[in-house]
């Protein structure tokens, strides 16, 4: 699969003063070199406080938003896009808005039918006056991703019971986190591409959780791509990924993360987040799954462009059919 494109200018967005800022760093020089290898013209914009001045300096023909976190997955840099009248890729002002709050997308998700743990937000100073749920449960940053932050609390956990305030844990840069639910079993997550549900890949981490070092760091975990599961919860996944992708009003690309309880057959699947904006590092899920599709990553760097163009209107007729 892949798209026709007219020689672009594309300016590549990355970097930024977030969390995942490394990540993102590794993201766009990945689509930057591939844009190149096809013929593009590119510019790389590592993005600072500048970042209006420098996009109207460049005058791209389209932006590849290769950032993760705050403010560039958020929705604020979607919005100075919007103002400025430069096409982008990826999702919008109120999907982003929405899918990068926890709480809000479940909003979003629950009452249509996707399941998610239940939980709660809590302030992180009255972690320390008690449980707010019955142990095991999960501590995460509402609005981070890449499992920034995120912290079981279990029984033998060395936090203590309350949790001490000399305790070292990642909740502490953080005034409020979401306590859900801990859901034992198995990682799996799917990514969606325009309107086609994937695959599914289990991750199976080394040691630990599959927190943002096990993410990042190679050989720290397995990808089995396809996941060994039932063909029930494969669909489940593909269908629930799909189903989140289109009530957010994801555009381009996107990725829902799973834990599977395989105890509980389908009881036991809750989709535990939505990323908008997944990366494209070269231990990234969205360019393997698509590769076990047949899409190698220029063309999935194109199909992603060809959708933001057709989405502004700014694709010319002859382009965007597959070859």
């Amino acid at each position: 699969m892949s798209v026709k494109l007219p020689k672009l200018h594309v300016a590549v967005l990355m970097g930024g003063w977030a969390n995942e800022r490394e990540v993102s760093l590794m993201s766009g020089k990945g689509v930057a070199d591939a844009l190149e290898i096809k013929g593009h013209r590119v510019t790389r914009i590592d993005m600072g406080r500048d970042i209006a001045a420098r996009l109207a300096e460049a005058a791209p023909d389209v932006v590849f938003n290769a950032l993760h976190g705050v403010p560039g997955e958020d929705g604020t840099v979607q919005g100075m896009m919007d103002l400025m009248g430069i096409p982008y890729t990826h999702s919008g002002l109120a999907t982003s808005v929405i899918a990068i709050d926890k709480e809000l997308t479940k909003h979003a998700l629950v009452p249509h039918g996707v399941p998610m743990p239940g939980g709660r937000i809590v302030r992180s100073e009255d972690l320390y006056e008690g449980d707010p749920l019955a142990r095991p449960y999960v501590l995460k940053p509402v609005n981070e991703g890449s499992s920034v932050g995120v912290a079981i609390v279990t029984e033998e956990s060395n936090y203590g019971n309350p949790i001490r305030r000399d305790a070292r844990g990642p909740w502490q840069e953080f005034s409020s986190l979401l306590a859900e639910p801990y859901i034992r079993g198995r990682e799996l997550t799917t990514a969606v591409l325009g309107d086609r549900a994937l695959m599914v890949t289990e991750l199976v981490p080394k040691s630990g959780f599959y927190d943002f070092d096990a993410k990042y760091t190679d050989g720290m975990t397995e990808h089995v791509c396809p996941a060994k599961i039932p063909p029930e919860i494969e669909k489940l996944c593909l269908d629930y990924a799909l189903k989140a992708h289109r009530l957010l009003g994801c555009r381009g690309t996107s990725r829902s993360d799973f834990r599977w309880d395989d105890e509980r057959g389908e009881d036991g699947l809750f989709l535990l987040e939505t990323n908008t904006q997944p990366g494209m590092t070269p231990l990234s899920l969205v360019p393997e799954q698509a590769r076990h599709c047949g899409i190698d990553y220029a063309d999935l760097v194109e199909i992603i462009i060809a959708d933001a163009l057709t989405f502004f209107g700014k694709l010319p007729p002859e382009s965007g059919k597959a070859g």
